[in-house]
């Protein structure tokens, strides 16, 4: 079955529609189809609490500070060029979030009430009580679903990307230029593998934090963009870069990990080891406000040190009412598994939450491929470096998905003829699969990437972890080529893709910077983390 449209957006997040959403308008004749694997609400956007990062009154806060407090939090691997457009794009980007409804808190006097997270010099995040994604979310499908030219395709897994190689197969020449011509897509409900076929497509598919054991990205978050983006030859950088989340809640058993976020730390949250101790003052003149990877590396440490699963963080001595107001889920989390706030500490545990990696992209959010867009986590713009600064990404989305919008408004080709796609073959020789497989493979996976390749690595944890994902790699193509096709064996697909991208990347990195550590590249380093 063809499904034909102008423009494909994979992915239905922050970035996949706002882009829609500005295309749809620019090109009101023209068709827009979406696909997601899950329904259309689901996405990492969704989970986002603490907000969106923006220099909005000058006489208050400047761009030059965010641009170094970006520069910083990056070790200064950034792109300094994209970190200043995109922040001196913010007010705009965010602007047009009012427009559209999005509602951001205020304080009594009617100002916008912004928080304070890890690594920013001012108050600049702005934020909806502490769901800020999910505010975002609600509103951005809300102004897409009313438009005419758009179409929705919820429970749609994409497999892969086409390009020269599935329309003229051994003909082309494997080093040329790559041109995308829509998506194989799996229909999760009836089976179906459709071709979904366009003249440009978006790629906003979020990020692989599922490929850990612990993580605060949603179940859908299984690397699916990197795996069809690495298989259709376009340029992947910076996968060693993973930023682990400081304090998720510590809850065994739970998944995705319940987060607590930045902006707790920022509103006062103390953190304190076991023993008692405010453990940040050997760590970090910054204290709690440190940039994500240096508390999460000061966590770990702890952990290790004395043997313990989890750390303490304090917010007993911040003011409850105006605790309430500002974290109500957050408190309401904590009420029900019976922790009291106003008198007991929170265990947090680092998460995996963020790929710093991904598909490279220009300023225009355009890939090594072409026609191919890509935007949000799933891409690697150059603005986060090493280490993603707190309440970046949100922004990052709205600007690249904004760019890409405008570069299609004068790029778009109406002369443009595809060539004739082929439909979907299916070679499986048989279709029964015990499911059993495809779940230890991908606790396997987890297991991997948690015990090898978490916040502190070294060469014999990377070499043993690649051995160990090479042996799946290789059940897992017999599963494909011989098996049904399911969503989880196309994810466990993806994982075991990503999980070796950040393998080798992290085997080629030789400094440590920002989200990376190899315990064997700095003796110093070494024995204050371990």
């Amino acid at each position: 079955m063809k499904i034909k449209s102008d423009i494909l957006v994979i992915g239905s997040g922050i970035a996949g529609l706002s882009f829609a959403l500005k295309t749809a308008k620019k090109f009101p004749l023209k068709k827009i189809n979406i696909i997601t694997k899950g329904e259309a609400l689901e996405s990492n956007t969704k989970y986002a609490q603490g907000g969106i990062a923006t220099v909005y009154d000058l006489n208050k806060d400047s761009f030059e500070a965010h641009i170094k407090d970006t520069m910083v939090a990056g070790d200064h691997l950034n792109d300094p060029e994209i970190v200043k457009m995109v922040i001196t794009q913010a007010k705009e980007r965010l602007d047009e979030l009012l427009q559209w409804g999005v509602d951001f808190d205020k304080d009594d006097k009617g100002n916008f009430d912004l928080g304070k997270e890890g690594g920013h010099s001012k108050n600049r995040i702005f934020h909806h009580k502490d769901i800020t994604g999910f505010e975002i979310e609600q509103s951005l499908l809300k102004k897409v679903k009313n438009l005419p030219n758009v179409s929705f395709y919820p429970y749609h897994f994409a497999i892969d990307l086409i390009t020269e190689h599935q329309v003229f197969g051994d003909l082309i020449d494997l080093e040329s230029e790559k041109t995308v011509f829509g998506a194989y897509v799996l229909d999760e409900k009836d089976k179906q593998v459709k071709t979904f076929i366009a003249k440009y497509v978006m790629l906003a598919t979020g990020g692989s934090g599922q490929v850990y054991k612990t993580t605060t990205n949603p179940f859908v978050a299984t690397g699916d963009g990197i795996g069809m983006a690495y298989r259709a030859k376009a340029k992947i950088a910076d996968m060693e870069f993973v930023q682990f989340h400081p304090t998720a809640l510590y809850n065994p058993g739970e998944s995705p990990a319940f987060l607590i976020s930045e902006a707790v730390r920022g509103y006062g949250g103390k953190l304190f080891n076991r023993k008692g101790e405010r453990f940040m003052t050997r760590y970090d003149e910054r204290l709690e406000l440190a940039p994500r990877d240096i508390v999460a590396k000061a966590i770990d440490s702890e952990m290790k040190k004395y043997g313990d699963d989890f750390v303490l963080l304090d917010v007993s001595h911040l003011n409850y009412t105006d605790f309430i107001k500002h974290f109500p889920n957050i408190t309401k989390k904590c009420q029900s598994l019976g922790i009291d706030i106003r008198k007991d500490r929170i265990p947090v545990v680092p998460a995996a939450h963020y790929q710093m990696g991904g598909i490279v992209v220009d300023k225009n959010a355009k890939t090594s491929i072409k026609n191919l867009y890509a935007s949000g986590e799933v891409s690697r713009t150059g603005l986060h470096g090493a280490n993603r600064l707190a309440s970046n990404s949100l922004l990052e989305a709205l600007v690249f998905s904004h760019n890409a919008a405008q570069d299609l408004e004068k790029n778009f080709d109406e002369n443009y003829k595809l060539p004739s796609i082929p439909e979907w073959i299916d070679t499986s020789a048989h279709r029964n699969m015990e499911k059993i497989l495809i779940t230890h493979d991908t606790n396997e996976v987890k297991t991997i990437m948690t015990n090898y390749v978490g916040i502190v690595r070294s060469n014999e944890r990377l070499l043993r972890a690649l051995r160990r994902l090479y042996v799946l790699y290789q059940d897992n193509k017999r599963l494909y080529d011989h098996a049904e096709l399911t969503t989880e064996l196309l994810e466990l697909r993806n994982l075991i893709t990503t999980a070796y991208l950040i393998v080798e990347f992290s085997r080629k990195r030789k400094e440590n910077k920002g989200g990376f550590y190899n315990m064997d590249l700095d003796k110093k380093t070494k024995d204050t983390y371990q």
